[in-house]
């Protein structure tokens, strides 16, 4: 492993940029915090990649691995733009555009940094491994310390520092596969290497308290793919299984501790649970590296031979397949047999009416989930705009016609339903489109075309497979749940994504492909010297426009983080005495976030204290034309068309839209009602 200052810089960059995303972005619904993490996004990769394209060699042409799959990403982010303009939402349509390009240029700087280092893959995949063993340590502490860290938490189960905790089991299930690399790898110190195994215990144990089910898939899927796909069966094996065995003994006692599996325990009984856990889980770390220490020395001293590692690779493989035989045993054996069992797990899981199961250890092995109504409601969305969707990010605003509860939910948890409401067929086709292209450019890296299967397995080949098992995990995940909206997640894989894309083809880096050279410059004769003619690239011309690209996303990114600094600066003029001033910074506000009701609807609460209703009306009747499908803007013109105006005719009309619009709000109803009565006693 290369030890230099510039793959120390590049591991500590991947592992601080995705550790200050996950604390300063958490969860990606705060407005100002993603912001400046999706900024940080944009400007980092746009240095990144305007310096790719002005650096490369000399004496040959480097192909720009990976072309396709950016641009398919980038037609994505095109369409995510796009779709502002028939967005229901159209604010929130902007504010998703902004978080797609800034995905695009974490993608973006993945390949960037795969050409501007190529020798350094090695960092990529320790800063991956570095950044989720902290994001996981700095969880786990949360319950080993809980006055200190996590003194207002109510839950039992770990959420922070995302605020959601099948964020904090996805981030420690992706960290999975790079630390297996470090367990298996055969180059660096051994000590070091066995570091992997402590580490694994860690992220295990943050997955488990965290109750993701979801995690627990995914992590099961990269696990396999791992053991299909990589050869070094036998080291990983040992690294899992004891990694594995001393977080199963500690789960035994941490689950029979009411102080840390109850929601709102007492904090003298979360304290008392959480030092005996933290001393426990120091010594199941001591002993895992013990036995990472001992097994390192004894496969240096006495590597296995190759017959044994053959008969445990396919020993594990054996093992892999049995399991799918003893599920089905299992359920066999249940009562109501196999099609009793399968039907119920299946009508708990696709159940639009199913409770969630309580944050308690249970939920680990319970079907039952609230997801099935939001994946329902997302393709009733779907049927209304079954082509282009009704705008990304819409779901919380459309969902309101179709909900059957009270809950204010902002993504319909599963990024194909998500899609197929937001961006319709077109969305998806896109999609599949960046997926399918980046798919054939790890075919090539990774070498599991068939007629490279034979090749050798080097370092960097294992290292790139456990990166694109952390972008299967990441896939899986995001497929039943909302984890592609936060960003540390989403960065965390689409940094190894782009990685492994812009790596180029294995033949050509074991050097079985002649690289293309560049052909020779043009000359001319001047007088009786034949001098070459200097050719104009168009790098530094590119790279000029990525970084006014960048510079212009991060601008227009800032927007609504100004407008909702306007928003606080005009109630304070308000507070203040100055009604005026208060209108005219609501006036502002509106010209820095033109696409969001909510200036609107400040300017109006403004005009009505200045006793102004007619410009409050006309600042409302303003926000309906630009969000008719916005249940909350008619039932503000219809409060203040009642109350303000006494219009109760008007304010019946503007009642029945956002009753419409939302008819299981109780509020709606009591709007109609109450407007209905005005109007007759009228």
């Amino acid at each position: 492993m290369p030890r230099t200052g510039a793959w120390l810089a590049i591991v500590g960059g991947i592992a601080l940029a995705l550790v200050l995303a996950a604390f300063v972005a958490t969860g990606g619904l705060q407005l100002e915090r993603t912001t400046k993490v999706l900024i940080a996004y944009m400007l980092a990769g746009g240095a990144l990649t305007a310096a790719a394209l002005v650096r490369r060699p000399r004496t040959a042409a480097t192909p720009l691995h990976g072309g396709f799959a950016l641009a398919a990403v980038a037609l994505l982010a095109a369409l995510t733009a796009l779709s502002i303009i028939w967005s229901v939402a159209p604010s929130d349509s902007w504010f998703e555009a902004e978080r797609t390009l800034g995905y695009l240029a974490v993608f973006a700087a993945g390949l960037a940094l795969a050409r501007l280092a190529p020798a350094r893959w090695s960092a990529c995949v320790t800063g991956i491994a570095l950044a989720c063993v902290a994001l996981s340590a700095w969880a786990v502490l949360t319950k080993v310390f809980p006055a200190t860290l996590a003194a207002e938490e109510t839950y039992a189960r770990l959420r922070e520092p995302f605020a959601y905790w099948n964020s904090v089991g996805l981030m420690a299930a992706m960290g999975v596969p790079p630390l297996l690399w470090l367990a298996v790898r055969r180059s660096g110190h051994a000590a070091l290497n066995a570091l992997a195994w402590p580490a694994l215990v860690i992220v295990l144990v943050a997955l488990m308290l965290a109750y993701s089910r979801g995690s627990l898939v995914a992590l099961a899927a990269g696990l396999v793919a791992w053991f299909v796909i990589v050869p070094l069966r036998l080291r990983a094996l040992a690294a899992l299984a004891a990694a594995t065995a001393g977080t199963g003994l500690l789960m035994w006692w941490v689950f029979n501790q009411d102080g840390l599996t109850t929601d709102d325990a007492p904090m003298v009984a979360r304290v008392d649970a959480g030092h005996e856990f933290g001393a426990l889980l120091l010594v199941v770390c001591v002993a895992t590296l013990a036995t990472g220490l001992i097994a390192q020395f004894a496969a240096s001293q006495r590597p296995p031979v190759r017959r044994a590692r053959q008969l445990v690779g396919g020993g594990a493989l054996g093992v892999l397949a049995l399991v799918p035989i003893a599920v089905v045993i299992a359920l066999a054996t249940a009562p109501g047999g196999i099609d009793g069992q399968v039907s119920k797990a299946w009508h708990q899981l696709t159940d639009v009416n199913a409770r969630t199961p309580a944050n308690t250890p249970n939920r680990l092995v319970a079907t039952s989930s609230v997801r099935a109504r939001y994946w329902d409601e997302a393709l009733k969305i779907h049927s209304v705009s079954p082509w282009v969707g009704t705008g990304a990010g819409s779901y919380s605003t459309a969902r309101t016609r179709f909900r059957t509860d009270q809950l204010a939910v902002r993504q319909a948890h599963g990024y194909v339903v998500q899609t197929l409401a937001d961006l319709g067929w077109v969305g998806l086709a896109v999609s599949l489109l960046a997926l399918f292209a980046w798919l054939a450019s790890a075919a090539r890296t990774l070498g599991i075309r068939r007629r490279d299967r034979r090749l050798p397995w080097d370092a960097e080949r294992v290292g790139l497979a456990s990166l694109a098992v952390v972008v299967l995990v990441f896939g899986v995940h995001s497929t039943i749940d909302w984890t592609w909206f936060v960003p540390a997640n989403a960065a965390c894989a689409l940094l190894c994504a782009g990685w492994i894309a812009g790596r180029g083809p294995l033949r050509a880096r074991l050097g079985l492909v002649a690289a293309p050279t560049e052909p020779e410059p043009v000359a001319v004769r001047r007088g009786r010297r034949r001098l070459p003619v200097p050719r104009v690239s168009g790098a530094w011309a590119a790279a000029a426009l990525v970084l006014v690209l960048a510079l212009c996303a991060a601008w227009s990114a800032w927007q609504p983080v100004r407008a909702l600094h306007a928003s606080n600066a005009a109630f304070d003029r308000l507070d203040a005495g100055a009604p005026a001033a208060a209108a005219a910074i609501a006036r502002i506000e509106a010209e820095r976030n033109p696409l969001s009701v909510d200036p609107l609807f400040d300017l109006a609460a403004i005009e009505q204290a200045r006793g102004r209703t007619g410009q409050a009306q006309a600042a409302l009747e303003r926000a309906v034309r630009l969000q008719p499908a916005n249940a909350d803007t008619w039932s503000r013109l219809g409060e203040l068309r009642l109350s303000a105006l006494g219009d109760p005719r008007g304010a019946l009309r503007a009642f029945k839209a956002a009753y419409f619009l939302d008819p299981h709000s109780p509020q709606t109803g009591s709007d109609v009602l109450q407007a209905s009565r005005a109007l007759q006693s009228g």
